[in-house]
């Protein structure tokens, strides 16, 4: 069986989107699912190194999120024909798990310096990487070019679990003080 394993179809620039035929990869839709993609890439190189198990099986969830909201954002609202692939209920389920692993460790009394444990520097630039993403939401959501908010509501809440999942994951290395910027 002879497969391959590109198309080339994007050889001229453009890309396809659900509902509609090509865009240029440029646009702001395809830059959106493209980064929570890279998000998610990220949290995958995390679920790699974390050493705290509830952490990790928080990122397999996460990610499997993830590419709901990607269809959801590949998706012309006009163009919809189903309803969104990531539910709602998502958003409440990210609360109640910062506010889980929230009361397991101290709040920083100031802002923090990523790098104080492989794990949690890992999910602190997924963090990162989930608010430059965020960004490109908002500006489809204020555009008008999404259905609903659940897709940039869902990215605001997981930057804060993301946060909590980075000092879970630094205490489990054994990290008791945090690295502090106001030092």
């Amino acid at each position: 069986m002879d497969i391959k394993w590109y198309t080339g179809t994007g050889d001229d620039g453009y890309t396809g989107v659900l509902g509609r035929d090509r865009v240029p990869k440029y646009a702001v839709r395809p830059d959106a699912y493209g980064t929570v993609d890279e998000a998610s890439a990220v949290l995958g190189l995390a679920r790699a190194q974390v050493t705290s198990e509830p952490v990790r099986g928080l990122i397999l969830s996460i990610q499997r999120d993830l590419y709901n909201l990607m269809a959801d954002l590949a998706t012309q609202p006009e163009s919809a024909t189903r309803p969104p692939w990531l539910q709602t209920e998502r958003l409440h389920w990210l609360e109640q798990n910062t506010d889980a692993l929230g009361a397991q460790v101290e709040m920083p009394r100031a802002f923090i310096v990523p790098g104080d444990s492989i794990g949690g520097a890992t999910l602190d630039i997924a963090r990162t990487v989930v608010r430059r993403a965020e960004r490109l939401v908002a500006r489809l959501y204020h555009e008008g070019e999404l259905r609903d908010d659940t897709s940039l509501k869902y990215l605001n809440r997981l930057s804060s679990l993301l946060f909590v999942m980075a000092r879970v994951e630094d205490r489990a290395a054994g990290v008791v003080n945090f690295t502090l910027a106001a030092e």
